[in-house]
């Protein structure tokens, strides 16, 4: 069916418009983040829900650019931060901040390929299975030999959980540096 071109008028049931509205603000904060991040921008965005819940999206923060808004000069409302007047150095906080951002979200896609590549492992290894008989119907030899494969399996796991608490260690002293940095 793919997508369809959507008349740009008044969703007139309440339920359908508060959907909508949900669907779209996400969209807008999205699109609004991704304005941030790839060209260095100040954004502040400010939205009402159909029934009058406000809500809010802003880059570094709404309160930093509505008060940059309303002086209209950037040396008096400086983002929190920013140690130094320069603005080629708040410029580079955030380019370092964004190339973080990049290397995560491509770890994250490559950790995803990963899991399907797992998945599709997992469903070809299932296919081929030896052991399909229950338990108590394998003979002496059958048993022994999947005795053997278990502890390899249980050795590969130990080895994997090493790995993940690693990273997860690496993850949280990275995380304490830059808490500590701020």
């Amino acid at each position: 069916m793919g997508r369809r071109k959507i008349e740009m008028k008044m969703v007139r049931d309440n339920n359908l418009r508060q959907v909508t509205f949900s669907k779209r603000r996400n969209g807008l904060f999205k699109k609004a983040n991704e304005l941030a991040t790839l060209c260095a921008a100040q954004v502040a965005i400010v939205v009402f829900s159909p029934g009058g819940k406000p809500f809010s999206f802003g880059h570094p923060s709404v309160d930093v650019v509505s008060q940059r808004f309303m002086n209209q000069d950037y040396s008096r409302t400086k983002p929190p931060h920013v140690v130094d007047d320069d603005p080629k150095e708040a410029e580079g906080g955030v380019q370092d901040l964004n190339q973080q951002l990049t290397h995560l979200l491509k770890q994250l896609q490559m950790e995803k390929q990963r899991g399907e590549e797992l998945n599709k492992a997992l469903k070809a290894n299932r296919a081929t299975c030896k052991y399909k008989k229950p338990i108590n119907q394998l003979n002496l030899d059958e048993l022994l030999d999947m005795k053997t494969s278990l502890e390899k399996l249980r050795e590969n796991l130990q080895g994997r959980v090493s790995e993940i608490e690693a990273s997860s260690s690496l993850l949280l002293l990275n995380k304490a540096n830059n808490e500590s940095e701020n």
